[in-house]
């Protein structure tokens, strides 16, 4: 049933979009800062609606270590399509993120996408993929946050996959502070039972942010498998407290 409601919203949101679209395109021309803050809202919206219709409540911790002043590159384990819905709706300041090339072509989700300075990352072209860094590169320097998952793809297993540590480079090129972002048992809401939604209690932690400068030579080296870690041990510490 949940499933259902969602592919009739998206169905509804995808006929809305249309004169959104222009709305927005306007709203560019005018001022492209608030094309983005007004398309942000408008997602942000929808991703709610659909929590709601699934019926998943949030528990976010560690909210007081998302820098206010400054973008950041929120660094998550990625184990559902969910990850995304809950960054946005918890995050709280303007955020892209990095995907893979394919969804580029996907209607309706990637014009969004675009008006939120989302990247999409091609993994088989090394040279293609030196850009979609350097983009990400500028958009944090000028005040854009970006998530990113650097295990590469959605992943079920027990342990976390390898971090790609290329995929650190863009808080290493812009100094931007990384936030590792644990979250537990969002593959529980669809990944685990394709193609039904069920309902579920899913905690989002925002860990601590890590500056690049102040770590030691072998942290910076090792910058990926730092991280890493970090998430490893918030989502050993969250799965003891899950209820």
């Amino acid at each position: 049933m949940r499933s259902l409601l969602v592919i009739l919203f998206l169905i509804v949101y995808s006929i809305v979009s249309l004169p959104l679209y222009l709305i927005e395109f306007i709203i560019g021309k005018i001022n492209p800062g608030l094309k983005v803050k007004s398309s942000q809202a408008i997602v942000v919206t929808a991703f709610r609606m659909i929590l709601f219709l699934c019926g998943i409540k949030v528990t976010v911790k560690g909210k007081e270590n998302i820098p206010k002043e400054e973008a950041a590159l929120f660094v998550f384990n990625h184990r559902s399509y969910f990850d995304i819905l809950i960054g946005y709706t918890t995050v709280g300041k303007l955020a892209g993120f990095v995907a893979k090339k394919e969804m580029e072509h996907i209607p309706c989700i990637a014009r969004w996408m675009r008006y939120l300075h989302c990247l999409f990352l091609d993994r088989e072209n090394a040279r293609e993929g030196l850009k979609t860094i350097l983009e990400g590169v500028n958009l944090l320097k000028n005040g854009h946050s970006i998530f990113i998952a650097p295990e590469g793809t959605r992943n079920h297993e027990k342990e976390m996959l390898p971090f790609k540590e290329g995929s650190l480079k863009m808080a290493e090129k812009s100094g931007a502070p990384i936030v590792p972002v644990a979250m537990s048992h969002t593959d529980e809401l669809l990944e685990l039972h394709m193609p039904w939604i069920k309902k579920g209690h899913v905690i989002v932690e925002y860990c601590k942010p890590v500056r690049v400068e102040d770590l030691s030579k072998e942290q910076k080296k090792y910058l990926g498998a730092h991280v890493q870690d970090i998430l490893k041990d918030t989502l050993k510490k969250n799965e003891v407290n899950y209820q």
